[in-house]
């Protein structure tokens, strides 16, 4: 898994609560076998103006420009801010596929459904949860003035050239983005005590690790 480092782009915003893992990404895009490709279908309902499927060539769909992701002011935004209870709904892990291969890094909420938040940590996604006045504050910086916002996990702050907000993250969930570490990583740390662990047990039982 990629290290999570600082992010400094504008800032996206949807201005919708409650948004669930089918909003984000619809169920007819979970057949795909890979992670990669999600972006294009991300908000795919409400993004484009025509319905689409599995293969459809999106470039040739009718976008619907009052939507965010389709605003030029928003292009390479990084950082998404959304409404409450981000992330709802089924616990389909594509949800936070979707937002990364469309190139966020960072999702800004008042409050997460606990398995989308979960998920965010296992694929590098950085959740932030924020208390409600620094939410608003956010939300008028990118409202009013459209500033460029810095993310930085190391000292957990969120800046821009009016603003600068301390936010609280869990030590560990912080270590596993810092250090870019997956579950296959988390395992990997203990290689030697699991070839230990099997050397013991070909001497118990080595009929079991006989090859045939």
């Amino acid at each position: 898994m990629e290290k999570f480092k600082e992010v400094s782009t504008v800032a996206a915003y949807i201005d919708r609560k409650n948004i669930d893992t089918d909003a984000i990404i619809p169920k007819q895009y979970l057949k795909a076998v890979t992670r990669d490709g999600f972006g294009d279908n991300l908000f795919d309902d409400w993004r484009y103006l025509e319905p689409g499927n599995l293969g459809d060539n999106h470039s040739l769909r009718k976008k619907n420009p009052e939507f965010f992701l389709n605003n030029s002011k928003f292009k390479g935004a990084k950082i998404l801010v959304a409404g409450d209870n981000f992330g709802c709904g089924s616990s389909r892990e594509h949800a936070v596929w979707a937002l990364m291969d469309f190139g966020f890094r960072v999702v800004i909420s008042s409050s997460f459904a606990d398995i989308f938040y979960n998920n965010c940590f296992k694929n590098g996604l950085l959740p932030i949860k924020l208390e409600q006045e620094n939410y608003i504050k956010i939300i008028g910086d990118i409202k009013n003035k459209n500033n460029i916002l810095t993310i930085n996990l190391n000292n957990q702050t969120i800046s821009s050239k009016d603003i600068f907000i301390k936010f609280d993250i869990d030590d560990r969930r912080k270590e596993v983005l810092v250090n870019g570490i997956d579950d296959i990583s988390e395992t990997l740390k203990l290689k030697n005590k699991i070839i230990e662990y099997e050397n013991k047990q070909s001497n118990k039982t080595p009929w079991v690790f006989n090859e045939k």
